[in-house]
């Protein structure tokens, strides 16, 4: 499945939309800072998550089908690559 029409990651988006939402809100009301923040590092990582399916998406995608075709060594290889991406 293409990630331009993934449903999980479109919800990751759609969440952090609102999340985001939420944040431009509570700035506009001025509301404490601490919750501010808070909500801010929700946005984050729902962003971090959905750029992490994205990569995976992208990987899986380009590599995964073409890499059937490859040596084991290369295999293992792109799986450590892909094993990688955790950190981003």
């Amino acid at each position: 499945m293409s990630h331009a029409n993934d449903p999980d990651l479109l919800r990751r988006l759609r969440r952090a939309d609102g999340h985001l939402a939420t944040v431009v809100r509570m700035v506009e009301e001025g509301r404490d800072g601490l919750v501010i923040a808070q909500q801010m590092q929700a946005v984050i990582k729902a962003l971090e998550k959905a750029k992490q399916m994205l990569i995976l998406d992208h990987i899986d995608h380009h590599l995964g089908a073409a890499a059937d075709a490859l040596p084991p060594e290369v295999q293992r290889k792109i799986a450590e690559f892909r094993e990688i991406t955790k950190y981003l």
